[in-house]
């Protein structure tokens, strides 16, 4: 049986999460201080611990086989490797930002203008495409500064929360793209290896449905047994089992832990009783 090899960020927010994910896969890390690489205890699983920007390099070279990576830096990069998985986390976007005193009304305001990018690739695309003329200044680190040292007209970067543009004194006013973690993979997989990602991926995926999830348990009378189960979501359906306390059932569902108070106040209003809630692991379809 071959070893399959994953390539993650080395550090940062996106070394957190994808570590998260593999061990909350039933993946035991041989050692979490960070290295080049590392291996797994009981799993045939090699990591290697790079730098984001050459994360893709050695996936296309197949170094790697597959690499846990910002869909923006895929992007940038020119790369067609194939995403496999969504990850959900490490969510930004790639944003065109100009000062906060600038009447913006579209995006002809850049026409002929300066822009500050790390992503230069990216940015020049977005404006091909737009049919707009505007000179491009690669810079890297400190985006954001630009405009207000003279050096740009606007800049071209990734936003999270928009908390370090305002810090700039700048405003968000296009959107190139939309980015978050994804797994994506090498062109030229063995078939040994390419069952080993196929369950790495059953693994992770039990883990991403499961995420931000609540299981919900209470007790309610027949009279308002369908009002509580046109309320609830599920995955399927609620599960209903009737209790030996007469014209009572108990209620089970998954629900999405942003509407829990909401559905949590509506259940009750209904006579829901006895509410047990509780965290969920995994969900295997």
């Amino acid at each position: 049986m071959g070893t399959l090899k994953l390539a993650i960020q080395k550090s940062g927010r996106l070394f957190d999460n994808s570590q998260n994910l593999i061990q909350s896969s039933g993946i035991e890390i041989v050692s979490k201080n960070v290295a080049l690489k590392t291996k797994a205890k009981n799993y045939p699983l090699e990591i290697y611990y790079l730098r984001n920007s050459d994360i893709p390099k050695y996936i296309n070279n197949g170094v790697v086989d597959i690499g846990i990576v910002g869909q923006n830096l895929l992007f940038e990069r020119n790369n067609d490797l194939e995403v496999i998985q969504k990850l959900g986390f490490s969510k930004c976007r790639l944003s065109l930002a100009v000062p906060q005193n600038i009447k913006y009304e579209s995006l002809q305001f850049f026409d002929g203008k300066k822009i500050a990018t790390s992503y230069p690739n990216s940015l020049k695309k977005f404006l091909n495409q737009h049919k707009i003329n505007a000179k491009i200044h690669q810079i890297s680190g400190s985006v954001e500064i630009s405009p207000g040292i003279g050096l740009a007209d606007g800049v071209c970067d990734l936003v999270s929360t928009g908390f370090t543009l305002s810090q700039n004194r700048l405003k968000e006013v296009e959107i190139i793209m939309n980015s978050e973690a994804v797994i994506a993979r090498s062109s030229n997989i063995k078939p040994e290896i390419q069952s080993i990602i196929d369950d790495f991926v059953f693994r992770t995926s039990a883990v991403l449905k499961a995420k931000n999830k609540k299981y919900i348990l209470f007790n309610v009378k027949n009279d308002h047994l369908d009002k509580i189960i046109s309320i609830l979501p599920g995955l399927e359906s609620p599960s209903i089992q009737p209790l030996a306390k007469q014209h009572w059932n108990s209620v089970q569902a998954v629900i999405n832990e942003s509407r829990f108070w909401d559905i949590l106040t509506k259940i009750k209003k209904y006579g829901a009783k006895d509410i047990l809630v509780m965290p969920i692991e995994k969900i295997i379809p």
